[in-house]
């Protein structure tokens, strides 16, 4: 025999579906806020070099690429 369908009960799981989707949003591991070991070493060296004053700023770089 088939189940009978309340309204209260699917909007009750509706609202468990909710909060799950919430908690799984607000958890979620992000892989993009990790950097790799080449990453970390490139960006270490980049800052360096901007600590350096060994860098073309971004207007400079405009006008040489035409842009």
């Amino acid at each position: 025999m088939a189940e009978t369908i309340n309204i209260a009960k699917m909007y009750r799981e509706l609202l468990a579906l909710r909060k799950e989707i919430l908690f799984i949003k607000t958890h979620m591991f992000d892989p993009d806020t990790i950097m790799t070991t080449e990453e970390e070493e490139r960006f270490a060296r980049a800052m360096n070099e901007y600590k350096e004053g060994k860098f073309v700023p971004l207007e400079d770089l405009k006008k040489e690429l035409g842009l």
